[in-house]
């Protein structure tokens, strides 16, 4: 954030009393990567598919809180008050490219949310091209994923939509260090980048707030989505730098089954 101090108003208590998720929307490292089925985005190990996989992929065919979904503002409501503050620095990531995405991972325990009075730590932060959230049916052509992990493995994520617009110079630095090729994987040793993280969510910090899973396999339900209103720009060059590695990988939209979606403003 440009004010490293900002509160949203309405937290529901229903949206921050959900079950621990245990793992974050992506591993932090490949250690456990030969002990899951191997999933992608299209073909017999796509999205349709992830449920029929393995006993740990299940939920993501039979879950009744899944993610994304369509954040409809009609139907949103407002919410309750509480606090949601973000407390972002500058500092160094390590890229990752997991096969999945790219992923930043983040080493400064100083990069901090607190939500519901609970502060989670920013584990790393990856990309997903178009968004995975819509909003009110309009999908945009990138959403980057905020990743923030408590003691007790509960994980907030805090979505922000990318629209086509000028340079974005807080991410510059990471779109650059982006992998020249796919097939460049975690077994790459690359040099940390620094970015200043808390220059990179827009200004205004209204967002929908609504209890979700984990969009990638294994979808574990439990997990607190703040998805920001107001999209941060990049430039064309700037997107196509992470299209070209992964030109499509979201995960349709689920069925909302009644879920109260709150409308948040600051």
């Amino acid at each position: 954030m440009r004010s490293s101090k900002r509160h949203l108003l309405g937290l529901t208590t229903a949206a921050v009393m959900v079950a621990s998720v245990g793992v974050l929307a992506l591993p932090l490292s490949s250690d456990n990567w030969a002990s899951t089925p191997h999933w992608s985005y299209s073909g017999k190990s796509g999205p349709s598919h992830w449920s029929s996989m393995g006993p740990s992929f299940v939920v993501c065919g039979n879950g009744k809180a899944q993610s994304p979904i369509d954040l409809e503002s009609r139907d949103a409501k407002t919410g309750k008050a509480d606090e949601f503050h973000i407390d972002y620095e500058k500092g160094a990531v390590a890229l990752v490219n997991n096969g999945h995405t790219v992923q930043a991972n983040v080493s400064d325990a100083k990069d901090t949310v607190v939500f519901d009075g609970d502060t989670y730590r920013l584990a790393q932060f990856h990309f997903h091209s178009p968004s995975e959230h819509t909003t009110d049916g309009t999908r945009f052509p990138l959403e980057i994923h905020f990743v923030n992990e408590d003691g007790r493995k509960r994980v907030v994520v805090v979505g922000v939509m990318v629209k086509l617009g000028k340079q974005n110079e807080s991410l510059a630095s990471v779109l650059r260090a982006l992998p020249a090729s796919e097939k460049e994987t975690s077994k790459d040793t690359r040099p940390p980048v620094t970015v200043d993280l808390g220059s990179v969510l827009p200004h205004d910090h209204g967002a929908y707030v609504y209890a979700g899973s984990l969009t990638t396999p294994p979808c574990t339900e439990g997990v607190h989505w703040v998805v920001l209103k107001e999209p941060i720009q990049m430039s064309s060059d700037q997107i196509a730098s992470f299209t070209r590695l992964f030109p499509d990988n979201h995960r349709p939209l689920q069925k909302a089954n009644g879920r109260e979606i709150d409308n948040e403003s600051d």
